[in-house]
Order: C-alpha cells, then structure tokens, then sequence
C-alpha cells in the first residue's frame, strides 16, 4: 500500500482528536463540578431520608456543590435508586441509598444490587422505634396484649413495604404471637400525620422523621428496635430487656448512603468522597444529626462499599426467613 500525505494527515488528526478528548475529559474532570448536580431522594419530602438529603445540600452549598433535590418516591426507594443507576456516571447523578434496598433484593421485588453503585459516604444510621398515638397504650406490654386480644385488627404503619421497617413490624407481630394489618407509605412523614390522626394504631418509625411530634406530646414511643437504650431517648425501653428478640436471624441496621451509578471516573470519585466526608463529619452536620436522632459513622469509598456487599449478603440468609412466614 503507497503511503501519501493523505495517510499522513489522517493520523495527524486521529491523534489530535485523542488527545483533544483526553484533554477535554482531564479538564471535566478537574473543572467538577461545573453545573449543577441531580440529587435524587426515593422517598418523599419531609420523612427522615429527605431531612438528611437537604442537610447534606445545604454544606456541599458552601463549598461550591449546587444540590438539586429531586424527590422520588415509591417501591420503598427502588425507583428512585433505579433512575440512579441507569443514569450516566458522570459525576450529575448522585442519590441516598439505603439499606432498605438490600432487603428487597433479598426478596426479588428489586433487581438492584450493591454493584450497580459507586459508594460515596455514610449519611446516617437510624434507630427505629415503635410508637403509638398520645392516648394509645401506656406500655410495650399493654400495646402487645392489644394485639393478642384484636388479632388481625391493629394496624401498623411503616415507610414502605418489604423494607426494614416492615420487618419489624413482622418481629413486633411475632412477640405477640399474632397477626396484623401492615400499612405501607411512601415515607415516614405520613406514617406520622395518620398517627396523630388515629387513622393506624402504631407505626415504626426513625427518631429523625418522629422526635418532633414525640416531643410535642401528638405521638408516644413505646420501645426501641435496639439492643441498648438510646442515649437522646434514654426513658424509652428496648424490646430486649422486656425479654423479646427482634434480631434472631443476627442485627439489622437502618441506614442511608450517598451513592452514585457505577463507573464514575476516579478523579470525580476522590473529590466526591473527599467533600462528603468533610461535610457528614463537620461539627454542624454531628449537631443535625443529635438534635434529629440518628447517628453517624465514619465510613466512606471502597470501605463502605464492602460494607454494603457484606450487608446484602446477611441479608439475603435472614430476609427470606422473615418475611415468608410472616404472609
């Protein structure tokens, strides 16, 4: 084949184009963020997850990260988290995963998985409590005998279905040894308002999406899904000292987690772990999170993404246990 300036000035341009994308995609990378970036929250505005999304906003804010929240709400956060991971990874997409989601992989109702995901930081970690309206039981053992005597007629509210939440109101249902009416919502928030307006008899909920009404008096907690009492609620009793397991098949944890679609480039990674961390562990995010009952750990990139898989592996051995004898 004879060689011509043709041939020449081809390749001249091939390599030109490569570098000029390389050089454009190096720039995008050290120009991020430079537009705004989706936030998507899969639940609705005003329960736990949400108040923590917009916590989160507001401090990336200050160090140039525009937050747009973007609510997303139903199938107990898979469908927002879905969009997330069909979205481009770019670094524009981010969500708030939560643990919830491992537990609906563990029953087929989602095809999401851990590995779909970059993990970004730990948001937070939330107690779940059981409470009940001002003027419903006094005790964890007056709501229990309740159930006892009304098998199937007490209704129990929670976040979703098929979720953590969820189950706990099938281990709640297991220490009366009897049946209940499980209500799902889209969000915590909701559970709260049909509470205070009598339209369910209990609900399950995170100190986060609840502390507030709790501390109005419209709402009461009776116990806590815990294995020790909690040090902003320490009056109110765990199921465990009053002698009932809520964890035989081992601990069950409600969390939530910045994540964003798997493959995003390192650069991008680095800067996005780097800034969450600073932010989730910032004196004024520590103080939201006391004054709003959920804690916060220290775990963040390919650590936490661990985490998650480990997690997702417990449980799909408890998930299935629970929930096929509880129908």
């Amino acid at each position: 084949m004879k060689f011509t300036f043709n041939h020449l000035w081809m390749r001249l341009g091939a390599v030109a184009l490569c570098g000029a994308l390389s050089a454009t995609a190096g720039a995008a990378d050290t120009d991020y963020p430079a537009h705004e970036i989706r936030f998507i929250v899969p639940w609705a505005p005003g329960g736990s997850t949400d108040i923590v999304g917009r916590a989160l906003q507001h401090l990336a804010a200050k160090d140039g990260y525009k937050l747009v929240v973007e609510n997303l709400a139903g199938a107990s956060g898979s469908i927002g988290l879905a969009k997330v991971a069909r979205s481009a990874p770019d670094g524009y997409t981010l969500g708030l995963g939560t643990t919830s989601t491992l537990v609906l992989h563990t029953q087929g109702v989602t095809d999401l998985r851990p590995d779909q995901f970059t993990t970004i930081a730990s948001a937070s970690v939330d107690p779940m409590v059981l409470v009940v309206p001002k003027d419903g039981p006094a005790t964890l053992e007056a709501f229990l005998d309740d159930m006892k005597k009304n098998p199937g007629k007490v209704s129990v509210g929670t976040s979703g279905a098929n979720n953590i939440s969820h189950l706990f109101a099938v281990m709640t249902s297991r220490a009366a040894k009897a049946p209940f009416i499980h209500v799902p919502y889209t969000g915590g928030s909701r559970v709260v308002t049909d509470l205070g307006g009598h339209q369910i008899t209990a609900g399950i909920l995170k100190p986060s999406e609840s502390k507030a009404q709790m501390d109005a008096g419209v709402i009461k907690p009776l116990a806590v899904y815990a294995q020790e009492r909690l040090s902003f609620m320490p009056d109110v009793p765990t199921f465990k000292e009053k002698g009932y397991d809520v964890f035989p098949y081992g601990q069950v944890t409600q969390a939530s987690y910045v994540v964003t679609p798997a493959g995003i480039p390192e650069p991008v990674r680095k800067k996005l772990v780097a800034e969450f961390h600073k932010i989730i562990q910032s004196d004024e995010f520590q103080d939201f999170a006391r004054q709003n009952g959920f804690f916060v750990e220290d775990s963040t990139g390919t650590q936490l993404q661990k985490q998650i898989a480990d997690m997702q592996v417990s449980f799909d051995k408890m998930g299935t246990q629970i929930f096929n004898t509880s129908k």
